[in-house]
């Protein structure tokens, strides 16, 4: 009865937004339409970056994601709420983990960072470790395309992906309590969604609490569960007893978090600490073994950060920015083995004055963490104790030439790592990172941006000493402990324009990378009949593009109406190996977006691409066409509160889709057909 409650009301909020918003629109603020937007876009600051420049100003591509198209686009993790963003996929593990993959470029070279540092989870190891943030909980979330190596760490060649919140404030509101509540519905998987935030403040004190929680059961699909056929390429001897239809079976999740802040805020600066806790539990969707063990994830994730700036001391710096965050993290699989990671991380930048032209910043970060993985019951480490130290120094500094912005940077890092019980114990690397662009206005509304960055990062842990069964991907995985630094050599090379009538951003990219280390499914089984996988290193060739139109077709007094048309594509090859594994097909489509006073809707179709280069051992997955219908009213003064009603309907031609950035595409594939409501009110 609540889901057929929950789909009358969407029909009826999609139907008001798109035919009748003229009727029931009132007289509250306008909101900017989408071509409108995009100047907006352009004029926002990058609080990633420590010289904090407009994304106008930046070489390199930004999304900024915040405000109501935040909140519409807000999934359960955080892969699938940038999904749709150019250049950007979903990596899904069932509904419970999704990762981003920016550009082909997954786990340890992409940077989910959280207010600025790391989450120090175990979401980089492996797709099925669910990243700690948590994207309801969300005011502002940062997406950088390409490179990012010498601010964030020599692993992040795809990109950076910053979700922020005010756990801990860096201003005094101007009430002493104020907040919001947000509950959401999803009738794909009877998702109920729920988050709380009081805030406020007095004088030089300011404070932040939040609370979050969701729980969805079994994950409702098109078709089949299990494509047999696909799932025999990469497990020949793979025979599928129990095989679901119409959900995929054992997909379930709850998790629940939250956070306690506050800060001390002055005339020069502010300084603040915040705590936070995360329970999850999220299953593993089935593998097809008849009577087999349904498997789990059970993680715990215990945080506590430190903030704080320095305005405008003497001498040298601008300002000098402090960030300081302890990560105890823990998550148990299925009751086989346990995963623990204890990280301190700690980062110092600082914008100077300028000097000679330049403006610039100088930076120091260090990470310390102690990472391990055992099976419960022989208690054998899987992956042995591992301590891990990096050390890196970086600047970058800016010329501002009239028509012409040039940047360039370097970041020296030190990694040690000291393990026990495996070959080559103790390891040191030493990646150096390099980067030089330019962005020439052309004019008032041409651009062009150019961007040439030489990276290095060092293995992870698990590339280099994890040996033994994984029971979430039902792999047998081989670390190799004689891998080397990788070596990537990145071009990145874009257009914006900005008229009256045409917005286009188009970017095209080239990366070379030299021992690309990757997982790579053997053809062999274990003792246990799993799938044997190992790290390899090859050289690797990443090409594509990114682009967007944005036509603004009709504007009068109330109304606008624009049309998106909108592509991306990435090809991933490894030498004398074929085609890189897990790497997002071509995607293109549109979108039409109406926007009225306080009402705004869009229809967006995307159609994705056979994916046919898959690499070895991995079957190709089919092409797909998926329809969503999204629409919001904002009412900006309701009874003293800011309210927000919204409500999406997914995948409307209820496809079944197998998505190729996916290790468990062939087992769990997207949703099917749902309708989601919402409700935000902030006070």
């Amino acid at each position: 009865m609540f889901k057929l409650l929950c789909t009358f009301i969407f029909a009826f909020l999609v139907f008001s937004g798109i035919s009748f918003s003229p009727v029931f629109a009132l007289d509250y603020e306008k909101d900017e339409g989408p071509k409108e937007h995009y100047a907006i876009h352009l004029d926002e600051i990058i609080v990633s970056t420590p010289l904090q420049d407009k994304i106008s100003s930046s070489a390199k591509p930004v999304t900024v994601l915040h405000g109501d198209d935040l909140r519409m686009k807000t999934g359960s993790t955080i892969g699938e709420t940038i999904q749709y963003e150019m250049g950007v996929h979903g990596q899904s593990f069932g509904p419970g983990a999704g990762l981003p993959v920016i550009r082909g470029q997954d786990g340890p070279r992409v940077r989910v960072l959280n207010n600025g540092l790391g989450t120090n989870d175990a979401s980089q190891n492996s797709p099925d470790h669910a990243s700690t943030v948590v994207p309801l909980a969300a005011e502002r979330i940062e997406i950088l395309r390409g490179p990012a190596t010498l601010l964030y760490g020599s692993g992040a060649i795809g990109g950076v992906v910053n979700v922020i919140d005010n756990r801990i404030p860096e201003y005094v509101p101007d009430q002493i309590v104020g907040g919001s509540v947000e509950q959401k519905y999803n009738s794909v998987s009877n998702n109920r969604s729920t988050a709380v935030k009081i805030e406020g403040g007095k004088n030089k004190f300011a404070y932040h609490f939040d609370g979050y929680y969701q729980k969805n059961d079994n994950v409702n699909i098109s078709g089949d569960a299990i494509d047999v056929n696909r799932a025999q390429v990469s497990q020949s001897g793979l025979v599928v007893a129990e095989n679901s239809t119409g959900f995929i079976n054992n997909s379930g999740a709850n998790n629940l978090s939250g956070t306690a802040g506050f800060s001390i805020i002055g005339d020069s600066g502010f300084f603040g600490f915040s705590g936070n806790a995360l329970d999850s539990v999220y299953q593993i969707p089935s593998g097809g073994t008849a009577g087999g063990e349904q498997s789990f994830i059970q993680l715990e994730s215990r945080k506590l950060d430190f903030k704080s700036e320095w305005d405008n001391p003497q001498g040298f710096f601008e300002t000098v920015r402090t960030k300081l965050s302890m990560t105890d993290y823990e998550h148990t699989e299925a009751h086989n083995a346990i995963f623990n990671n204890d990280t301190f991380e700690g980062r110092v930048e600082a914008p100077h004055k300028p000097i000679f032209g330049m403006k610039g910043v100088l930076g120091f970060q260090a990470m310390t963490s102690r990472y391990s993985a055992m099976e419960i019951a022989s208690a054998e480490y899987i992956n042995p104790i591992t301590r891990t130290n990096s050390y890196a120094a970086f600047f970058q500094e800016s010329f501002n030439l009239g028509s012409t912005l040039a940047q360039f940077g370097l970041r020296l890092e030190h990694t040690i790592l000291d393990s026990r019980l495996r070959v080559n114990p103790d390891q040191s690397f030493t990646p150096i990172s390099v980067s030089v662009s330019d962005l020439w206005n052309i004019n008032d509304h041409n651009s062009i941006n150019l961007a040439v960055t030489r990276s290095q990062r060092a293995p992870l842990v698990n590339e280099l000493y994890y040996e033994g069964g994984h029971e979430a991907t039902r792999t047998y995985q081989q670390g190799n402990p004689n891998l080397k630094k990788e070596t990537s050599y990145n071009i990145d090379l874009g257009y914006k324009l900005n008229s009256e009538k045409v917005v286009a951003e188009i970017d095209l990219y080239h990366n070379w990378v030299n021992d690309y280390i990757y997982s790579e499914r053997t053809g062999g089984t274990s003792a246990d009949g799993d799938p044997i996988t190992d790290y390899r290193q090859a050289t690797a060739t990443f090409m594509g593009y990114e682009a967007q139109f944005i036509f603004h077709a009709w504007k009068n007094a109330s109304q606008d109406i624009d049309l998106t048309l909108f592509s991306d594509y990435t090809r991933g090859q490894l030498s004398s190996k074929g085609d890189a594994p897990r790497i997002p097909p071509l995607r293109w489509g549109f979108q039409f977006d109406h926007r009225y006073e306080n009402w705004s809707s869009n229809l967006r179709l995307t159609r994705a691409e056979k994916q046919k280069y898959s690499g070895d051992n991995e079957a190709n997955t089919p092409s797909y066409t998926l329809l969503n219908l999204n629409t919001h009213y904002h009412i900006d003064n309701f009874h003293n509160t800011d309210l927000v009603l919204y409500a999406k309907g997914n995948n409307l031609l209820n496809e079944n889709i197998r998505n190729s950035a996916s290790f468990l595409r062939n087992f769990a594939p997207e949703p099917g057909v749902g309708a989601e409501i919402g409700i935000r009110i902030n006070y």
